[in-house]
């Protein structure tokens, strides 16, 4: 027993309790007889979601315990009032129907706890009542067990059937009369925000711009008929938004999709056919497939990058393009632009022999770009200090060109506009790149000669005699077995043709006997002993290797009878009889 009158058995707390609440969704029930919105008092309505009562004993006077009478604590949820039998009979009371105007009110009385006679509990307090008083029946309008029920919320006038605590709305405020538009046949509409237009909470004025006449204030059947049009048209936007950002997404999902596909595995973008115009385009050294395919991208050559590798790779000789210059077709497809840039026809090159003299790649300079005959050679003579030579380079007066020797032979890119100082430039920085793979230093002093230098003299000799790698090694050792102290066979002398020719800016292999030994030029190899003064020409790369790594043979002598093929030969006897062989197909006495 608690202070609230809590009897024995499972009686719910008393509605007056503050601590009550919603038990279950059915929430708080009024109690009979109770208008549950508050108010005025109703007839004994009854609560079809109430717990249908049981059937009761007969009924037995018990003597009840008495208790102080106090009054009854006040309800804090709904205004309470005095419970008012309802008669056995009548139709019941709608408890959702509109509120007819409040009774007046009977004077209160105070409360008894009750107990149930000996029936089953409810839950639910009931008013105390006499024995013979007809029970009012919780079915709605019918007595226990007999009659139909009636629909209270068939009917248009009903309201909407209660709804659980979590789903409730606020009800709205009474209506002074039941709208005629209202319409129950119409279905409820959407009211997300997104459909209808608006946030949460704000202003639906906007709704009824379209009539500013009427009143923003009116009855609740009147607003939504007034917005009920624009409300469909803005949920049907939304829809379309909707779809449109649907289609949006999957366009982008599908384009990023092929994006990804054509880049992993499609074939590169590029042109077709063999193009139009002409390009000159220039690789430089040390330049790769993709430094190449980017190069031509930029030129308007090929398509794409990845399209020209491709070509490079299945092309046999695409490995094989090397720096220069080269005339080309704007939009060519990448298979074709390989193709030309393996066709040496296709260089736009300044392409320099092995072994060439100066005075021959001045002129082809000249020629490549455009110059007076002689151009070259006169800035190769005034600015030969400023073109990059070694420190190691020879300052003998007796040399004829300092930079002989030093326009090292290779494919030089040489395009019409560039001066011939930067042509020679990039030669000579050639020369210093190769000079300075080998080991000249070594080689010098191993064969006893004065630096560098003499190793590039004995290289361009070797270059210029020579016929194969194999003549080149033999070469390069009679030259330093002629060089030794010791040689008293032709006493240090190296009697080489090619050192004559030079210095008489010729190409001969008949040489008279007395012209040569008596012609006291340095570059007679005939009439002094020794190197010359320089290189007569500019050796490459198999000689130059050559002569740091000559044959051990014993070889001293060597002669050519047809030009073709070199003979070499140890002793002066053996040689004497190619020499004679030598003279007599050749006329000579």
């Amino acid at each position: 027993m608690t202070e609230y009158g809590r009897g024995p058995g499972s009686e719910p707390w008393h509605p007056g309790d503050p601590l009550y609440g919603d038990q279950g969704w059915e929430g708080q029930q009024p109690n009979h007889g109770q208008n549950q919105y508050g108010g005025g008092q109703q007839p004994h309505a009854q609560d079809p979601y109430a717990q249908q009562p049981q059937p009761q004993a007969p009924y037995v006077q018990q003597p009840q315990p008495q208790y102080a009478q106090q009054p009854q604590s006040p309800d804090p949820y709904a205004q309470q009032h005095s419970y008012q039998q309802q008669p056995p009979y009548g139709p019941p009371l709608d408890p959702y129907a509109q509120q007819q105007p409040q009774q007046p009110q009977q004077p209160q009385q105070p409360q008894q706890p009750q107990y149930n006679n000996g029936g089953w509990d409810t839950g639910q307090q009931s008013a105390a009542m006499p024995y013979d008083a007809q029970q009012a029946d919780p079915y709605g309008g019918r007595q226990v067990g007999y009659g139909e029920t009636h629909d209270y919320y068939g009917t248009p006038e009903a309201y909407p059937p209660p709804q659980p605590p979590g789903r409730r709305e606020a009800a709205p405020e009474p209506a002074p009369a039941q709208s005629p538009d209202w319409d129950p046949e119409v279905q409820p509409e959407e009211t997300h925000p997104f459909f209808t237009g608006t946030d949460d909470g704000g202003d639906k004025g906007d709704e009824y711009d379209d009539d500013p006449g009427e009143s923003r204030s009116g009855g609740r059947g009147g607003n939504e008929r007034r917005g009920k049009g624009k409300k469909k048209g803005r949920s049907g936007v939304a829809c379309l938004v909707v779809a449109v950002v649907l289609v949006g997404g999957l366009g982008g999902v599908g384009y990023l999709g092929y994006s990804y596909w054509q880049d992993k595995f499609g074939a590169a973008p590029d042109y077709t056919g063999t193009g139009t115009g002409q390009v000159e385009v220039e690789i430089q050294k040390g330049a790769l497939g993709y430094d190449i395919g980017n190069i031509l991208k930029q030129k308007g050559v090929v398509k794409s990058v990845d399209a020209f590798v491709a070509a490079q790779n299945e092309n046999p000789k695409g490995k094989a393009i090397q720096a220069g210059v080269y005339l080309l077709h704007e939009k060519m497809s990448a298979a074709e632009a390989v193709k030309m840039m393996v066709d040496p026809n296709s260089q736009n090159l300044l392409v320099i022999p092995e072994g060439y003299r100066n005075v021959d790649i001045y002129e082809m300079v000249d020629k490549k770009l455009g110059l007076k005959k002689g151009t070259t050679k006169g800035i190769a003579k005034s600015d030969a200090s400023d073109l990059g030579l070694p420190d190691w380079a020879s300052k003998n007066k007796d040399i004829k060109d300092p930079l002989e020797g030093f326009l090292y032979p290779a494919a030089y890119p040489v395009a019409k506009g560039m001066e011939p100082e930067a042509v020679l430039k990039k030669m000579v920085s050639r020369a210093n790149d190769e000079y300075g793979k080998v080991d000249l230093e070594g080689t010098a002093k191993k064969y006893h000669l004065d630096g560098p230098w003499q190793v590039v003299t004995v290289a361009s000799l070797v270059q210029a005699e020579g016929l194969t790698h194999d003549d080149f090694r033999k070469m390069a050792e009679v030259a330093y077995n002629r060089l030794k102290q010791d040689n008293t066979v032709t006493n240090r002398k190296l009697q080489f043709d090619s050192a004559f020719n030079y210095l008489k800016n010729q190409s001969k292999i008949k040489i008279g006997s007395q012209e040569i030994v008596t012609n006291p030029d340095p570059y007679n190899t005939y009439y002094h002993a020794g190197l010359p003064p320089g290189p007569i020409g500019n050796p490459g790369d198999e000689a130059l290797r050559a002569t740091l790594n000559p044959t051990s043979d014993g070889w001293m002598f060597f002669i050519s009878l047809d030009g073709k093929k070199t003979e070499f030969t140890k002793t002066a006897a053996d040689h004497e009889k190619l020499n004679k062989k030598f003279k007599e197909q050749h006329g000579l006495g």
